[in-house]
């Protein structure tokens, strides 16, 4: 123990302990065990990676259970005498293989920025509150508005760890040491406070003494004109020149983007082999550097014109990568073997039932991108992202649809477990949860939730692959039979391939493997083009981080946030601050405009959380009191913060800046707002007393006229619930309890129990609206003061909208009146019509339903009857083929027969025709349908002829497609100008297979 650094004390991260000691310099880079072979295990209790050593001879063999525990000085129990001794002689020098764990690492980085007096901020959302980027993808991106200077520093300086998501190069992962689509990135960030001195400073000394890195293993970049960092490194953190090397724009100066805020940046790079020299140095060698901190110096604005100026705040932006240091100091050959991600990787390997250690290149990149996406799929689905084919839930689909191939690539199977269906997904992300304590405690609270997400996903995928199976075979067949055609070599395009891997999930290894089973070879530079499309729309859409300093900055910055006073009134004086007209900012509006007025006070709720916006006006008074003014507020908004915007139409006189006002709620529409407000949070709860407590919210609407809720469910809620959750709320109702409302901390209010809604972002003091007994939420809103204001409750609709996603509608108070007067109105109409009373309603519409689908069934027969009358009249069109057999063969066109009657007319015309028969019609039943129909008899089939296969390329000539059984099969189209070429086509082509087959 004489070598080990004993902790700080502990510090709470993410609202836990972590307390975990560091390896002193001098064990900091142990020279490896003669063994090849190695394993981890990580005891939580010490706080310490130890390596269990797999040593394959026949002599020795060292048990998985026999990891040394470090600290707690446990020594396993070992069978064998030899590898007792073997274990003796590790025990003695067990330091050597003892290594800090990644949690510590996040932890001791926060504590040293913190004792320099460094704010300690939370992770952000891995979901933005920012429209120009899809997820977090850096650990600045929460601070964008502050740097922009849009919004006022909260603090002078902060250090956070951000979970971030990058996807831009996503084919990456696994072939690199260090390429991840979710990793951590530790940051100090200074807003106008210190500059380039400090930042240097701190980070040598965070890398050197803090982490204990060897000072001759760092190198240095700076950009080439930066001669004040070349010199702050050089002079004064003393770092030799011939480890400081000058780079260029595109390496060494940050852009947000075309224009904004910019500057130089200095990076640090570790070093694997110094023996190599420092002549002819490349810090782009990943063989040899792995560049671990970044710090950018934001002094700059870029311009239009592309001219730099200075900012007027100088601000630091740095970003050490967790993963990229763990590497480093665990002294291991890639960032997926440290402890933040290997225990993910070992769960999928003992399930495929693979040795990593043993395995080859391949099969390993398959392992950590199981690793590494698992990550990533977790978090985002913990933050309320869900799988979808657009925006952030394709990145999930897209994730969790490659882990599923590698997944079925390594032979993985899953536990016997009934509830997983066969899924395996959930075994393996079970240990990603199990790793996210001091990232992201909310993951745990969350995991039932993101295990069914998975399970659902992994399951329908399943199925989508079964079918790109079906589909593969369909292509080569097309592409074997267009090169007999042709007399070319049958080939896949490569735009096949692709749309066979992007939407299907086929690795292109497996399509290139039964392609050339069937003789067929694969186009892989179009799959190569297609790739890159794909690539380079993936980077535009994710890779920028947009930032801009606007015409607007200064006027925004003259602006004081907006007061709101609309909990406790409805009605106050206020001050116009800022007219604008299409975004411009005004002096003075007059009448027929329509403006966007910023108050210094409002009591006019602005929309967030769900909740739109509060109506109402704005009065100007002049002498005696009498109106000069009328403005109709009919929405407010929040920008940049906290400054209200209402957005209205000047209904009377001129609105002028400085000018004082009347802002007035309309309290009908307010009252109305809070009551679907407060009905909201009763649903939230009744839902998860009544329905399943693992029930979140996934969106919301709160309106005038009705709610709207949104929540992650697998399974339609029925009926018989329903109605036990309408009863249960207007139970709460009718006991006229008081609500509650308190500010606290936001740890405190978590603490408490009060549930987050979906899509706010909080700060460390919180608004709890408290239903006593039934809801305690974090919620900016407003509501009623006690529930008997609700009046009554009632649900119009519940569907579902997304996959695993429910919406219920309804309506309260006011808006119940309504909604019953509505359909009451209706209801009288009905009765009016039918000319009955409203209880007989049912009864004669059923009546009527009854008679119609008999009227049905008689058109439908004599439609059958008339397609079997034409049938007739045209088998006398039969042709035989054939010389060895003869077969009767038809093709015509029944004009408008409908497809169901077309299927009788193919049918009766075989029994007519008898076997050996083939039967091919077509028809237009409807403006812009077609339908075709083949029917083969069973000696026709016998030959290898499949009409499943036959009408496919027919249907496609009419723009559709289609398939079936071997011997009918039915396909339909959109394009019935091109049927009687269609049909032509198919004559010439059932001749010419059955004149091959029976010569």
């Amino acid at each position: 123990m004489a070598a080990l650094k004993l902790p700080h004390s502990p510090r709470l991260i993410h609202g836990r302990q972590s307390l975990v000691p560091f390896p002193a310099s001098t064990m900091l880079f142990p020279k490896p065990p003669s063994s090849p072979l190695s394993n981890y295990s990580f005891d939580t209790s010490s706080g310490f990676l130890t390596r269990t050593l797999a040593l394959f001879s026949p002599g020795i063999v060292v048990c998985k259970n026999s990891s040394l525990r470090g600290v707690r000085g446990n020594q396993s129990r070992i069978r064998s005498a030899s590898v007792q001794r073997v274990a003796e002689e590790l025990v003695e020098d067990q330091s050597k293989y003892s290594l800090v764990s990644g949690d510590s690492i996040r932890q001791r980085f926060l504590d040293f920025y913190a004792s320099r007096g460094h704010k300690i901020l939370p992770s952000a959302s891995l979901v933005p509150d920012d429209p120009t980027v899809l997820l977090t993808i850096a650990g600045m991106l929460p601070f964008k508005p502050i740097f922009l200077g849009k919004i006022p520093r909260q603090v002078p300086r902060a250090t956070t760890a951000q979970r971030c998501i990058r996807t831009n190069d996503v084919e990456n992962v696994g072939r690199t040491a260090r390429h991840h689509t979710f990793f951590e990135m530790l940051g100090n960030f200074s807003f106008g406070d210190y500059f380039k001195k400090e930042a240097i400073q701190w980070s040598w000394e965070l890398s050197t003494k803090e982490f204990q890195l060897a000072p001759e293993r760092l190198w240095i970049s700076v950009y080439e004109d930066d001669d004040e960092a070349f010199e702050i490194w050089h002079k004064e953190v003393g770092v030799p020149v011939d480890h400081i090397k000058r780079m260029g724009a595109d390496d060494n100066f940050w852009m947000s983007g075309a224009t904004g805020p910019c500057g130089p940046c200095s990076e640090i790079y570790y070093d694997f082999h110094p023996e190599r020299g420092t002549a002819d140095v490349d810090l782009g060698d990943d063989t040899r550097f792995i560049e671990f901190y970044n710090l950018v110096f934001m002094e700059y604005n870029k311009k239009d014109d592309g001219t730099l100026e200075p900012l007027k705040q100088k601000n630091i932006d740095t970003g050490l990568g967790l993963e990229r240091m763990a590497r480093i100091l665990q002294k291991v050959p890639n960032n997926y073997e440290t402890d933040l991600i290997y225990p993910i990787i070992e769960k999928a390997s003992a399930l495929a039932n693979i040795s990593y250690p043993l395995a080859d290149e391949q099969t390993k990149l398959k392992l950590k991108v199981v690793g590494d996406h698992l990550r990533a799929i977790v978090y985002l689905i913990s933050d309320g992202v869900l799988p979808s084919n657009i925006g952030r839930g394709y990145v999930v689909r897209r994730l969790i649809r490659r882990v599923v191939r590698a997944g079925r690539s390594l032979g993985i199977k899953g536990e016997r477990r009934d509830d997983l269906e066969g899924a395996v997904l959930p075994i393996i992300a079970e240990k990603v949860i199990e790793l996210s304590t001091h990232i992201d405690p909310d993951v745990k609270i969350k995991a039932p939730r993101i295990l069914e997400e998975l399970k659902k996903e992994e399951l329908n995928f399943v199925q989508t692959l079964e079918r790109g199976e079906t589909l593969l075979e369909k292509m080569l067949v097309d592409a074997s039979s267009n090169a007999e055609k042709s007399g070319t070599v049958p080939c896949l395009s490569g735009k096949d391939a692709f749309l066979l891997y992007d939407t299907f999930g086929f690795p292109v290894e497996l399509t290139t493997e039964i392609a050339e089973e069937q003789g067929v070879t694969v186009d892989m530079n179009g799959f190569d083009i297609e790739m890159e499309n794909q690539r380079r729309l993936s980077r535009a859409a994710h890779n920028v981080v947009k930032l801009a300093v606007e015409d607007g900055t200064n006027l925004m910055n003259n602006i004081n946030k907006t007061e709101f006073v609309g909990y406790d009134t409805l009605s106050t004086q206020a001050v116009v601050e800022s007219l604008m007209v299409n975004g411009s900012p005004v002096i003075q509006v007059s009448e027929g405009n329509d403006i966007e007025v910023l108050l210094n006070k409002t009591p006019f709720y602005a929309e967030s959380g769900g909740q739109i916006g509060d109506h109402g006006f704005l009065y100007v008074t002049g002498g005696e009191k009498q109106q000069t003014a009328v403005v109709e507020i009919k929405d407010v908004q929040k920008s940049l913060g906290d400054l209200f915007i209402h957005k209205g139409t000047i209904k009377e006189g001129v609105l002028e800046v400085g000018r004082e006002v009347e802002a007035a709620v309309d309290a009908k529409l307010r009252q109305r707002a809070k009551v679907h407000h407060t009905a909201t949070h009763l649903l939230q709860a009744a839902l998860k007393k009544l329905i399943s407590q693992e029930i979140s919210q996934a969106g919301s609407l709160v309106a005038f006229d009705r709610l709207r809720f949104d929540f992650n469910y697998g399974h339609a809620v029925t009926d018989a619930q329903l109605e036990d959750i309408e009863q249960l709320i207007n139970g709460w109702i009718e006991a006229s309890t008081s609500l509650k409302t308190k500010v606290m901390p936001l740890n405190d209010a978590k603490e408490a129990g009060a549930i987050a809604m979906f899509g706010e972002k909080y700060g460390e003091q919180v608004r709890v609206v408290e239903v006593p007994g039934v809801s305690m939420e974090l919620c900016g809103g407003t509501h009623v003061s006690n529930t008997s204001e609700i009046r009554v409750f009632k649900i119009i609709s519940e569907q579902g909208i997304a996959s695993g996603v429910r919406r219920i509608e309804a309506v309260a108070g006011e808006a119940f009146i309504e909604y019953i007067n509505v359909r009451e109105s209706q209801m009288k109409n009905l009765c009016s019509m039918l000319k009955v009373k409203a209880e007989e309603v049912t009864t004669r519409v059923e009546k009527l339903l009854e008679e119609l689908r008999m009227s049905r069934t008689e058109v439908a027969n004599l439609r059958t009857k008339a397609a079997e009358y034409k049938a007739l009249m045209i088998s006398n069109k039969a042709f035989e083929v054939g010389t060895s057999q003869k077969i009767r063969v038809l093709v015509e066109s029944l004009d408008d027969v409908d497809a169901d009657s077309l299927k009788a007319a193919a049918e009766n015309l075989i029994d007519t025709l008898q076997d050996p028969a083939a039967v091919i019609l077509g028809s237009c039943p409807d403006e812009g349908k077609v339908s075709l129909v083949a029917a083969f008899t069973p000696a026709v089939v016998d030959l290898g002829i499949q009409a499943g296969k036959f009408i496919g390329p027919i249907a496609k000539l009419c723009g559709g497609g289609g398939g079936g059984r071997p011997n009918f099969a039915q396909a339909g189209g959109r394009k019935p100008e091109n049927l009687p070429s269609a049909l032509e086509q198919a004559r010439e082509d059932i001749i010419s297979i059955l004149s091959q087959k029976t010569s």
